[in-house]
């Protein structure tokens, strides 16, 4: 099964590479398998030597880690989110009121605010790369996406809504359509069994890409005083938010075709991990554009 998802194209198991469910090594040569038994051993003469068979025993990681479940991928995901929300009301406490009691803007509290802004937008960024392409999964890298994807969500709860000049009402709001959004397009994957094909994968993953290279555009055109206006409260803003929110969805349809057949086939434990990270960035990404679109809506 070869996956057009940059996350998951980088699991040798997820792609026929690497070791199969039985143990058996693939090779790139014509895809041929070198069987887990032992070779008989050769005698003096030549012949084999009965005394010295043996059945042999796969030894793989993957077969002795044991085998991705749907429980482990949710275990897993649970382990990420909490890290996430975590992560999130510390920021959330540390970063103070940004509007004290005169009614003013607190500039320490706003210079906190930037500050793990900047840290948890770049250091997650950075992470999600290294964990996108990264051949073996790390369990502690994927941990350390979730604490700094957790700081730039606690930040960005306060701030968007400060800028706004709406309730914080809406980040509430934002988390309940969150996991609202994630157990519609579950049950829509489960009962319409929904199919993933080549042409859906490679879309999703090209408007993903697509998405992030507007977003970079407009951040360096932001350091230039000129903006197109994606981030913006106006229409361009709004259409980028439910662009955004659709692609999301489209992206949760991917994480789940990902853990279905990935169970199907097999694969090791520890891809459940890449599993939770997945989802993970699709539930962020939907709760962001989502938290922007009730601000947009909010507003006076």
């Amino acid at each position: 099964m070869k996956s057009n998802n940059p996350i998951f194209a980088r699991s040798e198991q997820f792609n026929g590479t690497g070791s199969n469910a039985y143990g058996n090594q693939t090779y790139a040569g014509g895809g041929q398998t070198q069987q887990g038994y032992a070779q008989a051993p050769q005698s003096g003469y030549g012949q084999t030597d009965p005394s010295q068979w043996g059945t042999g025993t796969p030894t793989t990681p993957e077969v002795d880690g044991g085998r991705m479940t749907v429980d482990s991928v949710v275990q897993k995901t649970a382990v990420t989110l909490f890290v996430v929300v975590l992560a999130a009301a510390a920021t959330w406490f540390w970063t103070g009121d940004s509007i004290t009691e005169a009614g003013t803007e607190n500039p320490d509290a706003i210079n906190k605010l930037y500050l793990a802004l900047m840290v948890g937008s770049f250091g997650a960024f950075a992470l999600s790369l290294v964990n996108s392409f990264k051949r073996v999964i790390s369990p502690a890298l994927v941990i350390a996406f979730a604490a700094l994807e957790g700081v730039f969500l606690g930040a960005f709860s306060k701030f968007l809504p400060l800028v706004a000049g709406v309730s914080y009402d809406i980040v509430v709001q934002a988390v309940i359509g969150t996991f609202a959004a994630f157990a519609g397009t579950l049950a829509t994957y489960k009962f319409f069994n929904i199919q993933v094909g080549t042409r859906f994968r490679t879309f999703v993953v090209a408007a993903m890409f697509g998405m992030l290279a507007l977003g970079l555009l407009e951040m360096v055109l932001g350091f230039f005083g000129n903006q197109i206006g994606f981030f913006g409260f106006g229409g361009m803003g709004l259409l980028f938010a439910v662009g955004g929110l659709v692609l999301g969805v489209f992206m949760l349809i991917l994480d789940f075709d990902f853990v279905e057949k990935g169970v199907a086939a097999g694969l090791p434990e520890s891809e459940s991990w890449r599993a939770a990270f997945a989802l993970t960035v699709s539930l962020v990404w939907i709760y962001t554009n989502l938290l922007r679109i009730l601000a947009i809506f909010s507003q006076d």
